[in-house]
C-alpha cells in the first residue's frame, strides 16, 4: 500500500515518509500525518518470540514503507546496538501488582534516546537514489528541548555528514546534569545555546524559523542548507517509539501475565505529547490497548483539557522538578485530535489559529466524548512527585526520577482492574535528578552539587550511577551562549554558514 504524508491542517500534500522526515514540519506549520495509519496491521502471531530489532523491523515497515526493508534493517542495527546497555533495549520491571518499562537505558538516559538513536539514520536516507553524488544540500536540524532532547539528539547527530544540529534550552530551567549533557557535547557540527523564557517559547520560536519563507531561502541559496527538526514534531523521532509499546507486551506474553490478545493499560509522564501519541499509533496498527493514561505534573494544561475539552495555554507556567514535562502547548496533541476528529484538517486548522490567536480551543463534545474514551489523565504536584519517588522505593526498593513519579502517583490513584495489567513508563534515569530524587528520600544533601548528589544516593540506595552520567564532572563546558528569542533566528542562520 502506498503510504503518503500530508499537514494536519489540510490533505493538499503528498509526500513520501522520507520528505516528511527530511522536511519535518508542514509548510502551514502543521505536522505530517498520513491517512493510511490503521490500515496494515501488526500480528501478533510469534510476537513474543521476537527480539526488540526484530519487533523494530516490523513496525517501521508498516509505518514507514517506503524506506526498504534492507534501509530499515541498517538502521535498525545501528541504532540498537552495544550503546544500550540492556539486550531488550527497553527491558520491562516488575512493579509490586504492576510493570515498569525502563526507556532510559540508551546512551543518554532518557527515553528519547529510543527515536533519537534511529531519526539521524533514517534522515540520513532521505535523499532519492543516485542524488548523493550530484546534491550538495545539507541538513541543518534545530531543536527545542525542555530538558532531554537536547541530549538525545546531539549525540544522535554530532559529526554526521552533511548535516548540523542546533540545540535551544530554556535557560535556568533544566537540571544541572541536563544542562552539562548539552554544553559539554563535542562534535564540529554542533551548537548548543540557553533561551530567555520556558520551553515553550522557545519551541514557538523554532516553529516560527521553520515557517520563515526567506531565512529558508537565504539558506538554501547561500549554503545550500535546508531545516528539518528532531523535536517529536518530526514524524521521524515519532515512528520508533511505537516499538517499544510493542516491546512492553511481547514482554507481559514471555512472563504469563497476559494472553494473546488481551488488553493492557499504558501509564505515560507526559509534556509534549510524543510519548503517548506512539501509544495510539501501535493500537491503530494493532496493540491491544485499552486505556492510554496522560500523566502531568503541577503544568497540568492536558488534564484540564481531557476533562473540560478546553485547551488554555493562558495560565501561570510552574518551574517544577520534572523540566521535561513543563510544556504548556503539547504539539503533538494536534495529531491525535486529527486522527480522533477522522480526519477533519478544517477542524484541525481552525483549532491551531485558536490557540495561536487566543491562546485556546475548544473541541466539540462528540470528538472530546471520543478521546476520552481511550485517553485517561492525571497529575500530581511536588509533594506528591516527592512522596511517590519516596513510597515507590520503600515498596519496590526501586528508583524512579520526579517524571516517572508524576505516572507513578496517577497510577497510584487510579481505580484496579485485576484483569487488565498496567505499564507504567519510566522516562529517565534518576541519576538525572540526583538531588530531586535524594531529598524524596530524605538525605541531607545541603552544600552538595549533583555529582556529589549522585555519590549519596547510590551509597544509600546501592544502586549505581549511570557513569555517561557521573563523567560529566569532569568534561569541559563547551557552550555558554545565552540568547533571547528574539535572537534565535540569526543564531540559526550563523550555525548554518558553518557548515
Amino acid at each position: 500500500m502506498d503510504t503518503f504524508f500530508h499537514s494536519t491542517r489540510s490533505t493538499n500534500g503528498h509526500l513520501t515518509g522520507k520528505q516528511a522526515i527530511r522536511q519535518g514540519l508542514a509548510d502551514d506549520g502543521g505536522l505530517f500525518v498520513t491517512d493510511a495509519l490503521g490500515k496494515d496491521k501488526l500480528s501478533l502471531d510469534g510476537l513474543a518470540d521476537m527480539s526488540y530489532q526484530e519487533m523494530a523491523l516490523q513496525v517501521l515497515g508498516i509505518l514507514l514503507p517506503d524506506y526498504s526493508q534492507s534501509e530499515v534493517r541498517d538502521c535498525i542495527a545501528q541504532a540498537y546496538g552495544e550503546q544500550w546497555s540492556d539486550p531488550l533495549i527497553t527491558p520491562l520491571r516488575p512493579l509490586g501488582d504492576d510493570y515498569l518499562l525502563e526507556l532510559f537505558q540508551g546512551p543518554t538516559c532518557a527515553f528519547k534516546d529510543v527515536a533519537l538513536q534511529m531519526l539521524p539514520r533514517l534522515m540520513a536516507r532521505t535523499l532519492p537514489t543516485g542524488q548523493e553524488a550530484q546534491d550538495d544540500q545539507k541538513i541543518m536540524i534545530v531543536t527545542a528541548t525542555s530538558g532531554d532532547t537536547g541530549k538525545a539528539a546531539l549525540a544522535g547527530f554530532a559529526d554526521v555528514p552533511g548535516t548540523g544540529i542546533t540545540v535551544f534550552y530554556p535557560s535556568g530551567k533544566v537540571s544541572q546534569v541536563q544542562e552539562l549533557q548539552m554544553t559539554t557535547q563535542t562534535g564540529s557540527n554542533v551548537s548548543v545555546c540557553a533561551v530567555d523564557g520556558n520551553f515553550d517559547d522557545a519551541q514557538s520560536a523554532v516553529k516560527a524559523i521553520f515557517a520563515d519563507r526567506e531565512l529558508a531561502r537565504d539558506l538554501d541559496q547561500g549554503n545550500r542548507v535546508m531545516l528539518s527538526s528532531a523535536n517529536s514534531i518530526n514524524v521521524g523521532r515519532l515512528v520508533p517509539q511505537v516499538v517499544y509499546y510493542f516491546s512492553a507486551y511481547a514482554q507481559l506474553l514471555r512472563l504469563g501475565r497476559i494472553s494473546l490478545g488481551q488488553e493492557v493499560e499504558f501509564v505515560v509522564p507526559t509534556g509534549n505529547f510524543g510519548d503517548i501519541l506512539a501509544g495510539y499509533y501501535a493500537k491503530r496498527i494493532g496493540l491491544p490497548v485499552k486505556h492510554l493514561v496522560v500523566a502531568s505534573d503541577r503544568n497540568n494544561v492536558l488534564f484540564d483539557f481531557l476533562t473540560s475539552g478546553t485547551y488554555n495555554r493562558q495560565r501561570p507556567f510552574y518551574q517544577t522538578s520534572s523540566p521535561s514535562m513543563d510544556i504548556l502547548v503539547s504539539s503533538n496533541l494536534e495529531r491525535m485530535l486529527y486522527y480522533m476528529s477522522g480526519g477533519d484538517a478544517p477542524l484541525i486548522q481552525m483549532l491551531m489559529n485558536d490557540l495561536q490567536g487566543w491562546g485556546s480551543f475548544e473541541v466539540p463534545e462528540s470528538l472530546l466524548a471520543k478521546v476520552r474514551e481511550l485517553f485517561g489523565c492525571g497529575w500530581a504536584d511536588e509533594s506528591q512527585v516527592s512522596q511517590s519517588i519516596s513510597q515507590c522505593w520503600k515498596r519496590s526498593g526501586y528508583l524512579i526520577d520526579p517524571h516517572t513519579a508524576c505516572g507513578y502517583y496517577v497510577m497510584d490513584q487510579m481505580p484496579r482492574d485485576t484483569q487488565t495489567p498496567r505499564v507504567l513508563l519510566s522516562t529517565a534515569s534518576p541519576y538525572k535528578f540526583p538531588r530531586v530524587v535524594g531529598q524524596a528520600l530524605g538525605l541531607d544533601l545541603d552544600g552538595a552539587d549533583d555529582f556529589e548528589c549522585m555519590d549519596l544516593l547510590a551509597k544509600t540506595t546501592g544502586t549505581t550511577v549511570p557513569q555517561a552520567l557521573r563523567r560529566l564532572a569532569d568534561s569541559p563546558v563547551l557552550f555558554s551562549d545565552s540568547i533571547s528569542t528574539g535572537q534565535m533566528r540569526d543564531y540559526v542562520s550563523r550555525a548554518a554558514q558553518r557548515l
